[in-house]
This record gives C-alpha cells, structure tokens and sequence, in this order.
C-alpha cells in the first residue's frame, strides 16, 4: 500500500485501495475560508453616549419638555450604504433619535 494524501493504493496494481481502508476526515467551516460566508457575517458598531460629539444646535422641539433648542449629532449607526441617524439631546435630559 502506497498513501498519497488522503488516497490509498495499491502498490501492486496502483488502483486505489478501497475495499481495505477507510478514510475519515473531519473538518468544520472555518477550515475553509470563503468569501461569501464572510461577506454574511454582520459588523456591528457599539456607540457609546460619551464618544458621541454633541454641539451643534437645532431648532426641533423637545417632546418631553417642549424646548425648542436642541443639540444634535450626526452618527452612522447602520450600514455604511444606508442613512445616518441624528441623535437630538434637550437640556432636560431627554433624548431621540431619527433615522436619514
């Protein structure tokens, strides 16, 4: 018997030896890389409320208190082929979000 990778032959013959081996493997999908799985696989971005830079003013009313001057920040939220989200902040605490 000869073995050539995972093949066996017969050194006599130099027919593949099936009828005495078995060949078992085992392997799991990472083991293969491929393109599309990755493609599938989802980034996700964690924003937290202190890495959001927050200045600018806006003349939108507050639902909460009904002040009518705002902050706002423009984040990317979702996927970089979709709308960014506004974060609006009143003074009162109170805060929302829109979706672009």
């Amino acid at each position: 018997m000869a073995a050539i990778g995972s093949l066996v032959f017969c050194t006599d013959c130099e027919n593949q030896d099936t009828g005495t081996k078995t060949i078992l493997t085992k392997s799991k999908p990472s083991d293969f890389p491929s393109f599309l799985r990755q493609k599938l696989q989802s980034n996700v971005q964690n924003v937290e409320r202190h890495t959001i830079q927050r200045g600018s003013k806006a003349d939108e009313t507050c639902p909460k208190c009904g002040g009518t001057q705002v902050t706002y920040a423009n984040v990317q939220l979702r996927g970089a082929d979709e709308g960014s989200t506004v974060i609006y902040t009143c003074e009162c605490g109170e805060s929302w979000q829109e979706n672009n």
